[in-house]
């Protein structure tokens, strides 16, 4: 999962990124509260985790701006230097998740972070079948069938079409979609993820007329849209 972290402390943001990519996340970290909001305008990530006393901005505040810029679901945890009860209930409810006291430890960011992550996204977690309305992928066997009948995709295909599925109704930013599927190859053409949705849209027929609509999003990048009233996982 991708996960935005905002600290003006670099080197705690360093432990918290180090803790949080050694569980399998990606980690970007921000140090300035401005830096981060302007980031959240053109990209996605999964969950935010805060600084309570950032020092460029209150963080009710900053709080406040990224959810108008966070999928409704991405959790939010925040971090105070106080375990007093007040500093606790403000960012409580000011929409936050959870929180952690410092100093941190590493083993309860990991075990707090995981826990967030598994309720804001339980399809993400490693079931060996999902389904999607009449899709269904087999995660372990790389397998994707439409009304029970298998499609030809390639590893990358099934990757993409999981991701968009798993995110349904979601902008995913055109960076959020290259960490998600192409990982480790920097070098993407532009033209090659371009390719790729295509692919993924004419081989699984997703278009109005079966429910559903892959589209571009100006300037940031790509979102599967269902278009009828049944549920999105069976």
């Amino acid at each position: 999962m991708r996960i935005a972290v905002l600290d003006s402390d670099h080197s705690q943001a360093e432990l918290i990124c180090q803790v949080l990519t050694a569980a399998g996340h990606a980690c970007h970290e921000f140090q300035s509260a401005k830096d981060m909001l302007g980031q959240l305008r053109k990209d996605s990530c999964d969950m935010l985790i805060l600084d309570w006393q950032v020092s460029d901005l209150d963080g009710a505040e900053v709080l406040r701006r990224a959810r108008e810029k966070l999928a409704p679901k991405a959790p939010v945890l925040f971090m105070t230097n106080s375990a007093g009860e007040d500093d606790i209930v403000a960012g409580i409810k000011a929409g936050a998740d959870d929180y952690l006291v410092k100093p941190l430890r590493r083993s309860e960011l990991a075990l707090r972070a995981q826990a967030l992550l598994r309720m804001a996204y339980p399809t993400q977690n490693s079931a060996e079948q999902l389904q999607f309305g009449n899709y269904t992928f087999e995660t372990r066997a790389g397998r994707l069938l439409m009304d029970g009948e298998p499609l030809d995709v390639t590893h990358k295909e099934f990757a993409l079409a999981l991701l968009f599925f798993r995110n349904l109704g979601r902008p995913l930013s055109r960076a959020y979609i290259h960490e998600a599927v192409w990982q480790r190859e920097t070098a993407l053409p532009s033209r090659t993820m371009d390719t790729h949705v295509s692919r993924v849209r004419n081989k699984l027929q997703l278009k109005p007329e079966h429910g559903y609509r892959l589209v571009p999003v100006y300037s940031y990048g790509y979102r599967l849209e269902k278009l009828n009233s049944q549920p999105a996982n069976a």
